[in-house]
């Protein structure tokens, strides 16, 4: 980042950045750790000569080992796109458009969440619903680790509430599915081939005025070999859409690559592979108590608008402890066998 010459790359310089925010997760931590640590010995004398220490050596204490804990979980972001942006995307599912107001609140939920974090959030797609909510959205989360700790998330998230939309006040169930990838940039060896893409251009069915609605400025790309379709409708120029479209390509393809090293690792110890794209992972429930529970993990909250208002740390970290746990498990049991 001294070179004379660093920026003369916006996209490469923003990538340096981004790298060394990640590295800085876990160096400085650690840093603060070997010098908390370091500072003990002094601390135990000052309290065994004068008991008015002993508070603050249970306070500093604590805050050793709540770091500690911090840095624990951070070390289970090892896999080969952890630290790297996520790229969500949100759809409606069953439950009209209950549904469709429920994947607009998850949208609003990792927003918040992102920002609490202090990561950045680009919208790359929004289709809206004519009622209410949204039919899908797309969106980029950059931060250290995001990837890590949102790839999780991706799944069916259940909603049980008395429907705002239902004259008759009944209850209702609605789905949403999130998607999560990895974005990747040229550093990765992500290769395609451009005959296996089909493109599409259409008009965007989105907000963003007149000159969008009157012009072919959305792009669909299809991979043929896969079955993967990307599309973005965002921005009023074609050339950025595509170009987008192509790094949304990129990272589904890098995720599905991702899945298929995870379930020869599963089969490899007889387990089964992480809950994928389509599975129910998460109950949120309105009526008749308030609380979310994740399916796989156990972990629960008992304030609704809290978790919907991006607390939701929780249950990331949570999800990471019971993968670990569940993959110490598969490997005792295969040495057991």
């Amino acid at each position: 980042m001294a070179e004379a010459d660093f920026w003369n790359n916006q996209d490469t310089a923003q990538q340096t950045i981004a790298e060394l925010k990640g590295l800085k997760t876990i160096t400085v931590p650690l840093k603060e750790l070997v010098e908390k640590s370091e500072e003990l010995p002094v601390l135990f004398e000052m309290a065994e000569e004068d008991s008015s220490f002993l508070p603050d050596v249970a306070s500093e204490l604590q805050s050793i080992e709540d770091k500690l804990d911090d840095l624990e979980l951070k070390s289970l972001l090892n896999g080969p796109y952890d630290a790297n942006a996520a790229i969500m995307s949100i759809h409606a599912r069953d439950g009209g458009t209950d549904a469709n107001d429920w994947a607009e609140m998850l949208l609003r939920m990792y927003i918040l969440w992102a920002q609490k974090n202090d990561y950045t959030v680009q919208l790359i797609d929004r289709n809206e619903n004519e009622e209410a909510g949204i039919n899908s959205a797309t969106i980029a989360i950059r931060g250290p680790m995001a990837y890590g700790y949102l790839k999780g998330e991706q799944g069916m998230h259940r909603l049980v509430r008395i429907s705002p939309f239902n004259a008759d006040g009944k209850r209702q169930t609605s789905f949403a599915a999130i998607d999560i990838a990895p974005e990747i940039d040229e550093s990765y060896d992500i290769e395609i081939d451009e005959n296996d893409v089909e493109t599409d251009t259409f008009r965007s069915s989105g907000a963003g005025g007149q000159h969008v609605n009157k012009t072919d400025s959305a792009v669909r790309l299809r991979h043929l070999p896969t079955g993967v379709v990307v599309e973005c409708q965002n921005e009023r120029s074609q050339h950025k859409n595509r170009a987008t479209a192509w790094k949304m390509l990129r990272a589904k393809l890098a995720r599905l690559e991702e899945e298929r090293r995870e379930a020869e690792e599963a089969a490899k110890y007889q387990t089964k592979a992480r809950v994928g794209f389509g599975s129910q992972i998460r109950n949120y429930f309105l009526h008749p108590d308030q609380r979310v529970k994740d399916a796989r993990s156990g972990y629960s909250a008992g304030n609704f608008h809290d978790v919907l208002d991006g607390n939701i740390q929780g249950f990331l970290d949570a999800y990471l402890q019971w993968m670990a746990k569940e993959n110490h498990e598969a490997r005792a049991a295969t040495r057991k066998n």
